[in-house]
């Protein structure tokens, strides 16, 4: 039964030119799996900032990647819901060249074991259909939370490269607890930063 469908009208053409192969991609995904720095123990914290936080990295590599955002129904006013009463969830996403085809994978330890085609992904987080699931070029952050377009999306600067160091850390910098948080933790975003900043200077290829 499927439970996920995609939003092609809100979805970006993703660039596959440069597609990974199978085992690269593989690679990657155990590559991040096993990284300390992602807390992917914590599934119910700071998606956007692990998915960014990959993305920007990738790039740094010149590895191709985009990301995936998987939405209730709820937020397009339908029925349908996501585990644990997710809104949205996001995952860092691989252009896959197999059998003369290009695949998506999604790169997510949180809810997945293995690397995970996009639509198997998007309804492994949807609890009861239909949940909507979308392409998006990785330089995007976030979505106009009023209304989800193809075009109101928010890309990558300073100020959210701030909150991607502090959700690497476990902060949730936005709410009204993290911000509290985050007045006694600089320290714990200083240690979350360099350790992000030494991974993005080494040149790692797979």
């Amino acid at each position: 039964m499927i439970k996920s469908l995609f939003k092609a009208k809100i979805s970006d053409l993703i660039d596959s030119k440069n597609a990974l192969t199978t085992e690269n991609a593989k690679a990657i995904f155990n590559f991040f799996d096993n990284s300390k720095l992602f807390r992917w123990q914590d599934a119910n914290n700071d998606c956007e900032d692990r998915a960014n936080a990959i993305c920007i990295l990738l790039d740094e590599w010149n590895i191709p990647n985009a990301k995936s955002w998987v939405f209730s129904g709820y937020m397009f006013k339908k029925k349908g819901y996501l585990e644990n009463m997710w809104k949205y969830h996001v995952a860092t996403i691989l252009p896959v060249k197999e059998n003369g085809q290009i695949n998506f994978y999604a790169i997510d330890p949180a809810t997945t074991k293995q690397l995970t085609l996009v639509q198997d992904w998007a309804e492994n987080v949807t609890d009861n259909p239909y949940s909507y699931y979308v392409l998006k070029n990785g330089t995007y952050y976030i979505f106009d939370p009023h209304t989800i377009k193809k075009r109101n999306w928010s890309k990558r600067n300073k100020g959210n490269f701030n909150w991607t160091m502090q959700g690497l850390a476990g902060i949730n910098g936005l709410s009204a607890k993290g911000k509290a948080t985050l007045a006694f933790n600089k320290k714990k975003v200083i240690k979350a930063t360099d350790s992000f900043m030494k991974l993005k200077n080494e040149k790692i290829s797979f």
